[in-house]
């Protein structure tokens, strides 16, 4: 009996990816759990692993190809599949007796010569038809070597198996298809032989001077490729040189929310100046205290702790509107998403319950988000359930602007650099420490002056940073 391996439930609200890589071939033993095949969806990476144990009979799926949760990727040859395999000849058996009807003249050259040895004069004219079948299946066979040759159909499907044994990481792999490079053509200067991102720019640079990438011409270039003098195919338009890439998954989500957002939020932005003047004494002083726990302490975790209470206290900012059902959902738990920018596009992957979380808990937490964004290795769980999101545009610099909301939330933060000005404090011209704020919100649900409201909350807990200490 046949085992079906299936794409998995991705997830809420995420029903398809991509085939980035396939790593089993037809033929092939595979254990269970093993990797079958890489996925992009919406959201992230994800590697689909194999249900059970057995042999690849077929594989369903090539690179490139989009499937659907549910979709059937691979086919193995379970232990019931053995008796169904050996039925499987009786057929040709059954099929022996129509050899017999040789004597119409018809059937001569389509008839099986092994089968019926008997008549002399019937295996006399057949040898003249079967050298031309008989090449027929080496023919076919010629493909296999076609991937030497630049020859993109045939060789498509054997990239994606041989680069599966390559020795390079995910992000390597990942970048090496956005190039179009082929990684069992790259000979790797890492250790054991490891495929590095250098390894792959040379490739890049050679390709450039060649026409072509990885030794096929690239997707983009083919569309628009013109003979130049010296024979070599170079892309342009009518204005010059030009380089096409194919949209990415994740990046192709990104543009849909951002569309879904324009055109269904009547969005409204608020700027305000928090004082940290304090705050950022407070930091100074404490920092070496926590680092030597292992923590480093920047602006952002109270800034998010100072966002996560004020939303318990302004609970329409962390609502969810529905105008079909003319329903607003307010979550009672408050989950923060944190906008990090990766070489991939912009992830919000979600720092869960905020809001009962200490300063170095949220420090902490910071940190493995930092380097899941430096190893791109965030889960499609790690995205889901915010219902508010931060922006921290002063990590790059700039101060204000006006963040588009990310639905179905209702409000989002962006923050910017801080700067220090001249503040009118009492009768006094004092230097302060100001960090600009920007808050987006969905004006169906939020009104202006609650807006102003919660972010007054806001920069009372930054002034007083000891508040942000008190508060759980």
């Amino acid at each position: 009996m046949a085992i079906e391996i299936k794409i998995p439930d991705l997830g809420e609200g995420v029903e398809s990816g991509d085939v980035l890589e396939v790593f089993v071939q037809e033929g092939e033993d595979i254990s269970k759990d093993a990797g079958v095949i890489e996925l992009e969806t919406d959201k992230a990476t994800v590697t689909v692993p194999a249900t059970a144990a057995g042999k690849v009979a077929k594989v369903l799926v090539k690179s490139g190809q989009t499937v659907k949760v549910g979709e059937v990727i691979v086919v193995l040859e379970g232990s019931a599949a053995a008796p169904a395999a050996s039925s499987a000849p009786a057929p040709p058996a059954q099929a022996a007796p129509a050899p017999k009807p040789e004597p119409t003249p018809a059937p001569k050259p389509a008839a099986k010569v092994e089968p019926t040895p008997q008549p002399a004069p019937a295996a006399t004219p057949a040898p003249q038809p079967t050298p031309a079948p008989q090449p027929a299946p080496v023919a076919e066979t010629k493909p296999a070597a076609a991937p030497v040759v630049l020859s993109t159909a045939p060789a498509a499907a054997p990239v994606a198996a041989v680069s599966g044994d390559v020795a390079a990481g995910p992000a390597i792999r990942r970048f090496a298809r956005e190039v179009g490079v082929d990684l069992s053509k790259v000979a790797g200067s890492g250790a054991g032989g490891r495929v590095t991102r250098e390894d792959v720019l040379n490739v890049v640079r050679h390709a450039n001077r060649q026409g072509t990438v990885g030794g096929a011409p690239s997707a983009g270039a083919a569309a628009v490729a013109t003979p130049g003098a010296d024979g070599q195919a170079t892309a342009s338009d009518s204005w010059g040189p030009i380089r096409v890439e194919k949209m990415s998954r994740i990046r192709r989500t990104i543009a849909e929310q951002m569309h879904r957002s324009w055109t269904t939020v009547p969005r409204v932005t608020n700027f305000d100046d928090a004082d940290i003047t304090d705050l950022e004494e407070f930091r100074q002083q404490s920092k070496d205290d926590y680092a030597s726990q292992g923590i480093k302490l920047t602006t952002m975790p109270f800034v998010i702790k100072a966002v996560a209470m004020a939303l318990r206290a302004h609970p329409a900012l962390n609502a969810n509107i529905n105008m079909e059902q003319g329903e607003v959902t307010y979550k009672e738990y408050v989950n923060v998403g944190i906008a990090v920018d990766t070489d991939r596009g912009l992830v919000v992957p979600s720092l869960r319950n905020a809001d009962r979380l200490s300063i170095p808990d949220v420090a902490k937490r910071l940190s493995e988000i930092a380097e899941s964004a430096r190893t791109n290795s965030f889960s499609i769980d790690d995205m889901r359930g915010s219902t508010f999101t931060i922006s921290n545009l002063g990590a790059i610099g700039g101060t204000y602007s006006t963040p588009i909301v990310n639905v179905p939330e209702t409000a989002i933060l962006l923050l910017g650099r801080s700067r220090k000005l001249p503040v009118v404090i009492g009768d006094e011209v004092q230097i302060r420490l100001m960090m600009p704020l920007s808050l987006s919100y969905d004006h169906r649900i939020v009104d202006g002056a609650m807006a102003a409201r919660f972010l007054n909350t806001i920069i009372g807990y930054l002034k007083a940073p000891s508040r942000l200490l008190l508060a759980l």
